[in-house]
């Protein structure tokens, strides 16, 4: 990405937070949204979710040549997470041989990614990769990531695949605390949180606990609500209503609750944001469609619908949702100067980081 100009405020000064900036309290973003291709297409489709149930699929379809199929008559798109996993449970039959070649081959498919990755100048020199994403939520996916891990040493890539410290639907909201300085912050308990992907939207409290830590590290989730849009195929203004009757609803029980909520709004959201907070391009997954319109920008129809939190004008502050998950991990990353973040779901998100020193 090219370096941008950073917006000013009324008063000519350098704001400190921006939309989709490069430039954040604890670290630099050197890129995200990365959109390598070869001849067949974007090479991150080769690992995302749906391409590990085509993986599963062709080793059924391998299965039946020879006799029944292990799994049954259950489509591989009908599988839970959770049924995968339990197939792996049973590790003396066909089921399980046959989930575990779809782990190997969809490893194989994901070294071969990050690999390429790792030759793009702003990922050269990556040390450790943390993997988010709700694919990471099952076993079947954190053998994916250990597996992965194992053929880039072997390959004598000298970088470390770890799953993402919190749970996946909980760093989507956490990360956005290092979106703000923490000047900004103090003298409140939490902020608002959301994180929008193609088949869910979350919105959460994050309690800051700057108290104990000063870095977020002791940042929780102490409440959230979790939409599935996916089933409901809603259109977008839709969408934004229901987001606000969501963040409404957190609003209440953060002020029945007497936790002093700062007016902001943390988002992560697919695709390039820009400086304006609108998508630039990447939203084509998301409810509704034509999230990429001029005429649409997100941070100012939240800030229209709720104007005010807690007496005081709402902030809302929108990047790429790869970027606010691997952000959850910058307490856990003191360690190393330049690290990347994916997120294995809908899509296979990105993004790699560069320390800032102390």
């Amino acid at each position: 990405m090219t370096k941008k100009k950073k917006p000013q405020d009324s008063n000519g000064v350098a704001a400190p937070v921006a939309h989709g900036a490069e430039d954040l309290p604890a670290v630099t973003v050197a890129s995200y949204n990365l959109e390598v291709r070869d001849k067949e297409g974007f090479i991150g489709d080769r690992a995302n979710k749906s391409a590990f149930r085509d993986i599963l699929d062709e080793w059924r379809k391998r299965a039946r040549d020879g006799g029944p199929d292990p799994i049954g008559d259950i489509s591989t798109g009908d599988l839970s997470k959770k049924d995968v996993d339990a197939l792996l449970d049973q590790l003396e039959t066909e089921k399980a041989a046959l989930v575990l070649s779809a782990i190997d081959d969809f490893s194989r498919e994901m070294a071969g990614v990050l690999t390429r990755y790792m030759k793009e100048e702003p990922w050269k020199g990556v040390k450790k990769i943390v993997v988010g994403g709700g694919f990471k939520d099952s076993l079947s996916g954190l053998m994916v990531i250990a597996r992965t891990g194992l053929l880039l040493k072997a390959a004598g890539m000298k970088v470390d695949l770890l799953p993402i410290e919190h749970h996946p639907d909980k760093a989507g909201l956490i990360g956005a605390v290092h979106l703000i300085p923490a000047w900004m912050l103090r003298g409140h308990d939490a902020i608002i949180a959301v994180d929008i992907g193609g088949t869910n939207i979350r919105a959460g409290i994050v309690k800051l606990n700057l108290d104990e830590k000063p870095d977020f590290s002791k940042a929780k989730v102490w409440k959230s609500e979790l939409w599935r849009h996916a089933e409901d195929e809603p259109r977008r203004t839709a969408t934004i209503a229901y987001l606000v009757s969501m963040i409404e609803d957190l609003i209440a029980k953060a002020k029945k609750a007497k936790i002093a909520l700062a007016p902001v709004i943390g988002i992560g959201c697919p695709g390039i944001i820009a400086a304006d907070g609108s998508i630039a391009r990447g939203g084509q997954n998301l409810p509704g469609g034509n999230w990429e319109s001029t005429h649409f920008n997100l941070p100012e129809a939240l800030c229209k619908a709720i104007p005010q939190i807690a007496d005081h004008p709402t902030f809302v502050i929108m990047h790429n949702d790869a970027v606010v998950q691997g952000l959850s991990e910058v307490p856990r990353m003191a360690d190393v100067d330049h690290w990347g973040a994916i997120t294995i779901g809908t899509g296979l998100g990105n993004a790699s980081f560069v320390r800032k020193k102390d």
